[in-house]
Formats: C-alpha cells, sequence, structure tokens
C-alpha cells in the first residue's frame, strides 16, 4: 500500500491505484508537463480517486489542457479564483504586482482588464475599507470576475463593468492597476500550448507590438487618478525602458520597476500629481 496527501486530505492507494498514478506521471512527463508528479496527485484528488474520471483528466492533461482548466481553480496570492477558458490564468508573477499594490493604502481602485477579478478582489480583500472597479471589454469574462467575487464576499465592494478600457469609467481613484495584453504578435508563436492554444489570445496580445495598451493607459490614466495616486502595471521582462518612458512622458513621477520572485522586470510603478 501507498498514499499521499493532496486536496486536504491522505489518500490510500492500493496496488491498481499505484499502477494508474506511475502511469499517469509517466504520460505527463512523456507530454512534457513540468511536475507530473505533483499534478497527477492532484488530479487524483479532484476525482475523488475515480479511475475512469482520472485516467480522462490525465489524457486531457497530456493534451496540454492547463490543469486550471480541469480543475476549476487556480490559487492565487491569498485565495482560490474561479478560472475557466475566458480569462488569463492567474500566475505567481502577477502576485509580485498585488504585492507592491499593497505596499501603500487606498481607498478606490481601478483594475483594467480584470478577467477573473485575481487582482481587484486579491487587493479588496486586503483592504477591507476599500472599493473598487474592475472592467473588461469580455462578457464572459466579467461573468468569471463575478463569481469570484461572490465567492469571497466582496459584492457590496467591487464593482464589475463592460468597458473597453477607460471608455465606461467615471470617477478617480488613488491606484489603478492593470495586466494587460502585452504579449508581441510575434511572439505568440512561443508560448506554451496550455497558454497558446487554451487561454484568451485577447487577453494575451494586443496583435501587434506588444505595447499599444500601455499607450492608451498611460493617456487616459490622470483623467481618473487623484492627486498623488498611483498607476501599476505588469510588464513583460524586456518592456521595462519603453514603457517607462511612456509613463515620463505622460506626466508620472518618481517611477519605479517591480520584480518578480525570480528577479525579472514585472511591473512598472508610476506617481501622478496632478
Amino acid at each position: 500500500m501507498s498514499g499521499f496527501f493532496a486536496g486536504g486530505r491522505y489518500w490510500d492507494l492500493n496496488a491498481a491505484d499505484v499502477a494508474a498514478m506511475d502511469q499517469a506521471r509517466a504520460r505527463l512527463a512523456a507530454a512534457g508537463v513540468t511536475d507530473p508528479g505533483h499534478e497527477s496527485r492532484l488530479i487524483w484528488a479532484h476525482v475523488a480517486g475515480d479511475a475512469v474520471r482520472f485516467a480522462d483528466m490525465v489524457a486531457q492533461r497530456a493534451a496540454r489542457v492547463p490543469l486550471s482548466h480541469l480543475l476549476g481553480y487556480r490559487d492565487f496570492y491569498n485565495h482560490r479564483f474561479v478560472v475557466t477558458a475566458d480569462v488569463l490564468d492567474p500566475r505567481p508573477d502577477t502576485e509580485s504586482i498585488v504585492i507592491a499594490a499593497l505596499e501603500q493604502p487606498f481607498a478606490q481602485v481601478l483594475d483594467l482588464g480584470t478577467g477573473s477579478g485575481c487582482i481587484l478582489l486579491s487587493l479588496l480583500a486586503e483592504q477591507p475599507q476599500a472599493r473598487g472597479l474592475g472592467v473588461d471589454i469580455s462578457e464572459a469574462a466579467l461573468a468569471v470576475a463575478a463569481r469570484n467575487s461572490a465567492a469571497l464576499g466582496l459584492d457590496q465592494r467591487a464593482d464589475l463593468r463592460l468597458s473597453d478600457w477607460f471608455s465606461k469609467v467615471t470617477g478617480q481613484f488613488d491606484l489603478i492597476i492593470s495586466n494587460p495584453p502585452y504579449i508581441a504578435a510575434d511572439e505568440m508563436s512561443g508560448l506554451q500550448p496550455e497558454v497558446r492554444l487554451h487561454e484568451p489570445a485577447g487577453a494575451l496580445t494586443d496583435h501587434g507590438d506588444g505595447l499599444s495598451c500601455y499607450r492608451i493607459i498611460a493617456a487616459g490614466a490622470p483623467a481618473h487618478l487623484a492627486k498623488g495616486g498611483r498607476l501599476m502595471v505588469e510588464i513583460g521582462p524586456t518592456q521595462a525602458r519603453a514603457v517607462s518612458a511612456m509613463f515620463s512622458a505622460a506626466g508620472f513621477t518618481d517611477l519605479a520597476v517591480i520584480n518578480d520572485l525570480d528577479g525579472r522586470n514585472r511591473g512598472i510603478l508610476g506617481h501622478w500629481q496632478g
């Protein structure tokens, strides 16, 4: 007999179960999955040891369907978020933006391109007096964000709105934050299959140089920022200089580069003095 802990409990495995787990690990490893043992255990726990469902889900994962799509969730920062093919899969790199945003208090936050709501809702959960607006051009994405908002009990403080960037945004905020589409069109083919084939392309790329969304954000943010407010965006690791230049040209000061846990450039912060 053998077993493991996953999904909040210990799973006892008989000989047939052990064989199924071994086969799953081998299949996922052959498919290029980075941590096949860990993912096999998560899938086993998710299907509660149902051998037929386990085999089916392993086959899908071997075809590089994202694990979050199979499980239906992704853990991000301090919470679990519903994830579907309609939104970006929350990534640990983005947690560095949340951490940096929480270094200063805020009362009103705007999240541009909110997707699953993972950034907005993580921030509101940590700032009980704050209120926020999350906008997205995708109704399907907003539906996912609404599910996450309800699950976290944040409905009364999180407003979700269909908007093409600032088009339906009203009022002023002391924090504007965004993880916009920043992958250049010619970089899309190099993405992992989980991302390239299963995440919404419109949330990944601007179908251009990867910088067009920053131009829109830098130009539109001043009209919606209170004096002393902050603008913070996630970036690709090679985009710090270009995005910083846009922020500076738009009048933002005290610019700073935010690094992720691997030490790569992951965000740009600017202050608006009005």
